[in-house]
């Protein structure tokens, strides 16, 4: 029996996807939604609004960079509560059972046959709705490009940037793009800060980007930044033209 119910939101959405642009979209925390059979995972509606469940304000940016750039958008359609879209599957955090000091009841225990509904339903579908549409453009040229949201204050610690770029072997991409926004003196770019890109941590750029020698890069935007409609559009504004550059300069990787 499939977890999701037949009326419920699918578990993966693709935007444009016969978009001309090289860069190719992925959000893996787009959504705070949780299937009908897990109730609400004994977590508080207002908990549910927080970091902990999505990526506040990185499906916004997303969807107007693949509309600006008509650039192919692959989002997940479940909360990182229930399942955790980037990491990997030995990992002890893809079902959390506490996430930022919030106790994650309905993760609490869970047997292999609720694990394997979750990764059948979710986890299977995401990844593998990417790496068919990776498949299918062989041949050309394409930026993979992962939009991510972080809090401004994590443990009580006040986050200086306002975004940063992450990136493991490959720094291309990363490099390309640290250039160009620390040209703007306003700005505080973090660079592997507050995150660093990890295969044992991360799971979207290790296996989708790395594995297939792609360029790529993760962008996180501190979520105070892109809360409103008009800051999720001055990010939009700012990073379409800088992956256009990224895209001319490695056309031919």
């Amino acid at each position: 029996m499939s977890l999701l119910r037949a009326h419920e939101a699918p578990a993966v959405s693709v935007g444009r996807p016969a978009g001309t642009s090289p860069v190719f979209l992925t959000c893996d925390h787009a959504s705070q939604a949780i299937p009908e059979a897990l109730g609400d995972l004994g977590v508080a509606a207002p908990d549910l609004d927080r970091h902990i469940a999505w990526d506040i304000g990185a499906l916004a940016v997303a969807r107007g960079l693949s509309e600006m750039l008509d650039a192919t958008l692959v989002a997940s359609g479940y909360s990182r509560l229930v399942m955790d879209m980037n990491r990997p599957p030995h990992r002890q955090d893809l079902f959390p059972v506490v996430s930022e000091a919030t106790a994650i009841p309905g993760n609490t225990a869970l047997d292999e046959p609720a694990r394997r509904a979750r990764q059948d339903a979710l986890f299977e579908p995401y990844h593998g709705t990417i790496a068919r549409l990776l498949d299918a453009r062989r041949g050309r040229p394409t930026l993979l490009v992962a939009v991510h949201s972080f809090t401004p204050v994590y443990a009580g610690t006040a986050r200086p940037w306002e975004v940063a770029l992450l990136s493991n072997r490959d720094r291309r991409v990363a490099d390309l793009l640290l250039e160009a926004l620390q040209r703007d003196p306003a700005l505080t770019v973090g660079d592997n800060i507050p995150y660093r890109l990890t295969d044992d941590g991360d799971y979207g750029v290790p296996v989708h980007g790395e594995r297939r020698g792609l360029p790529h890069v993760l962008i996180e935007l501190r979520q105070d930044c892109i809360a409103s409609a008009a800051g999720q559009r001055a990010w939009i504004e700012r990073l379409a033209p800088l992956l256009r550059e990224a895209c001319t300069a490695f056309a031919g990787a």
